[in-house]
């Protein structure tokens, strides 16, 4: 069975309603001149991306052990020396939209025991809050078309502390703060390097790369470059007689590269440099111990420490020395038992897969060449040896250059990889780049036109930056990936289909997906992509459409019409979002359009969607009574208890915010089908349909709790545990869980009524011989306007109440936004006390002291962007109906009261306030992590995303590289600078919603 190879995703292909618009005017920037055609097909800008992954060790697609620990079976420390199965990863790498070649950049600083190719940082089990980055880096900027790309790595000059970092983790528990790289004081007296990475285009397949080295110590230093391009493996498992591309050796210090689908390109560098070549393939001897010392940190010790219980070692054995893994069962044990609750239960079976596996590690078998490997430029480079990578062929290629920095000085590097051999390579080479930076200024400058405050352009570009840098080309087809290769022995199948995603086999994913971060989060988690898709479509929105309407693919939706969560689970269920973020990148989409929608792309993915609702409906209301279920819900640990697993009292939890999210799912068709409806009556009656279907959610919401949400004596809603006997007991979090509902709001303008008399004639019946569902519906007669109808969860009263409970400074509002869980549970944390059992949740403002799903999210009390980002929606639709004479006080007991679209407002400028300098000289809250990064000059105006923030401080939390939701702040900076303008809250509303 031959393995295909990945093909242009069909997306790029077809469905686009971009084919029809006119080409851009005069005015039109380059960038935007680029986009528009590469959009209609007619030149091929997005072929070459930042699709590098950041980390491809440690995840699920690599993992063929058969205990499911994706961070043992392919763990950091012998990543150099391993050809991966799926993807590549990199540091600052680009490769085609196929991956077919990558383009990276490696470094040595003459100390470090391995070259720095590849980011470091903790697995799952190593980090006391999860899994971790502990390089420092920054997205700086980039264009949509990729025509011009910058981020920033930051070097120390001294060994890196891989096995500090390490052991010191080690030590630390879920109370404890993480220790990071600044943390170890390397970068105290400023001896590391700024590593300035830029890539440039002036035509599709002419890649320039700039690296400037600014050496920030006092003193010289040396540095060492090797940047590296390198084919992805595909032909080792592919077996004998399969296609395998190659590199060759050329005068001048240049490689010839060719591929059948690529044709023929060169790679050079500017300057003398040794030229290294091997092949990207497992390196089975060093895997064996035969490293030559080349690894990160040394495991010899760790056992007889660990029999000590010496605090601050990591419970690895010596074990790796003669079995190439991170640490044996008994070391995974240990683990499990300091951080998981039920850890001697897990105990038991990781004591009984003691024994050495029988089967050689999967990606250490297949078709291998006599080498030099993976591995050889590291042994080349720090050892010396300059025959380990001197082959005249091979599958990946190194230009090694060494220099001296003068201190306060900078060396320039200059890297071509182009389809055009010519001897003057780099004539001309800055020019390109200083040109491809202008037109990005360009772009930035249309987009950006709007904005008068300099801080918030700098906010928004970075925050774009790291959009367009968590492109990643993913790659995993879990059928293959459980039967095997022809080129390899077969894996064990029944073990490893036991594991998860044994029934996605129908799944075939090989495209460029919107990644929440391409280190700790490598992988594609559907409600976090439709959140991204947002700012994204302000930059691009035919990707952003694209995306969305990816995984609503027949390879990527479960046939049963599930959408799939993420790779760990794929059967998990995520907050249905998807068709909230297809409506609302329509909207944007057709306002940059002149009020042209996509009628196509809507069609299409409301059909699909469809789909996805009947799933929800027929698996996710146990009882049949319009109250869903759901599990965790992406809010990891926001319950007393994993709501995802079997709960540990029996019986279902009906939950507020999975009932609130199919009320929100349903007001989100309607309105959909009501915008198709107008182009073709079909839909009048789909839309009726999800309309009636809200009415009866709405109606199971406003019930008390002893059959509903909805709690009379606390005016809030929470979960409700239904017990085995049938017992009910409402779950009294205050958390997010309860402030959902609002999501679940719509306006009716009477203009649509009018342009729909099918539609207006059932809603006329429900109102008329349906008064139990009519009064769940506000109507208010506008002057001017006629009759606006009101369709939410919330009449005024509970509308008031949650407000007045999420305005709380001592609650839910904190400086920097809307808390996840309310501070009110600091001082009266949560206690359920069930069958002999004691459960207890409390205000957490930062990272979790409990490890539910990975234990590296935190939904006890920090400040998470999307669910700020939909409670300003709603505020802003709520303000659409009651008017700007509808007062709130806020915050709560300041005796201060405003229009609802001013608390909208309100929020919005906390939330942008975490990106912004403060006035007291301590940095902008979000990097207030270290102080180096929030006062050095060097570090202060490099932004890092964080996932979630400190629910009082306002520091970043959680995954540091998250831009992906996070990346919302770019759409909020853009409203606020459309209402500066205008000096119009109005504006920003309509900027927000459209």
């Amino acid at each position: 069975m031959a393995i295909p190879e990945p093909q242009k995703s069909p997306l790029r292909q077809w469905g686009s309603r971009s084919h029809l618009d006119p080409l851009p005017g005069d005015g039109a920037s380059a960038e935007q001149q680029r986009l528009q055609a590469a959009d209609a097909g007619e030149e091929d800008w997005k072929k070459w991306g930042p699709y590098v992954s950041e980390r491809q060790w440690g995840t699920c697609r690599e993992d063929y052990g058969t205990n499911g620990n994706s961070w043992e079976y392919l763990p950091f420390h012998i990543a150099h020396q391993v050809a991966y199965r799926w993807s590549e990863d990199g540091i600052a790498g680009v490769c085609d939209e196929a991956q077919t070649l990558c383009l990276s950049l490696a470094m040595w600083n003459g100390k470090d025991p391995i070259l720095k190719e590849r980011l470091f940082g903790l697995g799952g089990p190593q980090g006391n809050h999860g899994e971790d980055v502990k390089d420092m880096y920054y997205y700086l900027d980039a264009t949509p078309t990729h025509s011009y790309l910058k981020m920033l790595y930051k070097y120390p000059q001294k060994e890196f502390p891989y096995d500090q970092i390490r052991r010191v983790n080690a030590g630390l528990g879920n109370h404890d703060a993480e220790y990071e790289l600044p943390d170890t004081g390397i970068f105290d007296d400023n001896r590391y390097f700024d590593v300035f990475v830029e890539y440039a285009r002036e035509s599709v397949d002419d890649i320039y790369m700039k690296v400037s080295v600014h050496n920030r110590g006092p003193d010289a230093a040396d540095f060492h470059f090797v940047p590296q391009a390198f084919f992805r493996n595909t032909w080792s498992w592919e077996g004998e007689g399969a296609e395998k591309p190659m590199m060759e050796r050329l005068a001048g210090n240049r490689v010839a590269i060719r591929h059948s689908k690529l044709g023929e390109l060169f790679f050079s560098m500017e300057g003398e440099a040794q030229l290294l070549i091997c092949d990207n393939e497992t390196n089975v001897a060093a895997l064996n111990g035969d490293d030559q010392g080349l690894r990160p940190y040394d495991f010899a010790g760790d056992a007889a420490a660990t029999a000590k219980k010496v605090k601050d070692v990591l419970p690895f054995t010596d074990y790796y020395a003669a079995h190439a893994r991170s640490c044996d069962a008994s070391g995974w044990a240990a683990i499990y038992c300091r951080f998981f609750e039920d850890g001697d239960a897990r105990k038991a079976p990781f004591e009984a897969a003691r024994a050495p596996p029988k089967e050689p590690m999967y990606h250490a078998t297949g078709r291998i060449g006599a080498g030099p490997y993976k591995d050889a430029f590291h042994r080349s480079v720090i050892k010396g040896d300059q025959a380990a990578a001197g082959a005249a062929k091979g599958t990946k290629a190194g230009l090694y250059a060494k220099t001296s920095v003068a201190g306060g000085g900078v060396s320039v590097f200059r890297v071509r990889l182009s389809t055009i051999d010519v001897p003057n390579a780099f004539e001309g080479f800055d020019e390109v780049v200083s040109t491809a930076l202008e037109e990005a200024d360009a772009f930035y400058a249309n987009l950006q036109g709007t904005l008068e405050d300099p801080e918030h352009r700098r906010i928004q570009r970075q925050a774009l930056a790291g959009m367009i840098w968590t492109k990643q080309f993913y790659n995993y087809d879990i059928y293959t990936f459980f039967e095997g290769d022809p080129g390899c022995p077969t894996p064990p199948k029944a073990a490893r289909r036991a594991i998860r995603n044994s029934d996605w086999d129908h799944m075939q994913n090989c495209d460029i997906i919107s990644m929440p971060d391409k280190w700790e989060f490598p992988w594609y988690a559907t409600w976090d992509l439709a959140f991204h898709c947002l700012p994204l479509a302000l930059v691009d929105s035919h990707f952003a459409k694209g995306q969305l309407r990816l995984i609503t693919r027949e390879w990527y939706m479960h046939p049963n019409g599930q959408l799939p969560a993420f790779e760990w689970n794929f059967s998990d269920v995520n907050p249905p979002v998807h068709a909230w973020a297809s409506w609302r990148v329509y909207q944007m989409d057709k306002k940059k359009c002149s009020g042209v929608g996509d009628m196509v792309f809507l069609e299409e993915i409301f059909h699909k969607l469809m789909i996805n609702f009947t799933w929800w409906v027929n698996r996710k209301d146990a009882e049949g009574r319009n109250i869903f279920q759901g599990g965790f819900l992406g809010l990891d640990n926001i319950g007393v208890f994993d709501r995802g697993g079997k709960l540990p009292t029996g019986g279902i939890i009906n939950q507020s915010d999975g009932t609130s999210w199919m009320a929100f799912f349903s007001l989100t068709l309607m309105r959909m089908g009501l915008e198709l409806a107008e182009t073709n009556p079909v839909y009048e009656s789909v839309a009726a349909k999800f309309f009636e279907h809200f009415l009866h959610i709405a109606r199971a919401m406003t019930r008390t709790s002893a059959q509903g949400l909805w709690d009379e004596e606390d005016n809030f809603y929470y979960d409700v545990l239904t017990l085995p006997g049938g017992n009910r007991v409402p779950l009294k979090v205050r958390s997010m869980v309860g402030l959902i509902p609002l999501f679940a709001v719509e306006v009716l303008e009477p203009s649509i009524l009018e342009k729909l008399p099918r539609f207006a004639a059932r809603l006329e019946y429900l109102m008329t011989k349906r008064k139990d569902l009519a009064d769940l519906v506000s109507r208010f007669e506008a002057p001017g306007v006629g009759e606006r109808r009101l369709l939410s969860l919330l009449r005024g009263f509970r509308m008031k109440c949650l407000l007045k409970r999420m305005l709380d400074p001592e609650e839910f509002l904190s400086e920097y936004g809307v808390r996840a869980l309310s501070r009110y549970h600091l001082k009266h944390p949560y206690v359920l006390d069930c069958d002999g059992q004691r459960y207890e949740i409390g205000y957490e403002a930062a990272e979790s002291s409990v490890r539910i799903m990975g234990g590296n999210s935190n939904w006890r009390g920090p400040i998470w962007f999307p669910m700020n980002y939909l409670i300003i929606e709603s505020l802003q639709k709520f303000h659409q109906y009651y008017g700007s004479d509808y007062h709130i006080e806020c915050p709560t007991g300041s005796g201060n009261k405003m229009p609802i679209l001013e608390i909208a407002d309100e929020i919005s400028k906390r939330l942008v306030k975490l990106f912004e300098p403060s006035t007291d000289g301590k940095g902008r809250p979000a990097l207030r992590v270290h102080e180096k990064l929030a006062t050095d000059p060097h570090f202060r105006d490099n932004i890092l995303f964080y996932e979630h923030f400190h629910g009082d401080t306002g520091r970043g939390v959680g995954a540091s590289h998250q831009t992906g939701w996070t990346g919302l702040i770019a759409k909020l900076i853009q409203a606020r600078g459309v209402a500066g303008k205008e000096k119009s809250p109005q504006a920003f509303s309509r900027e927000v919603s459209f």
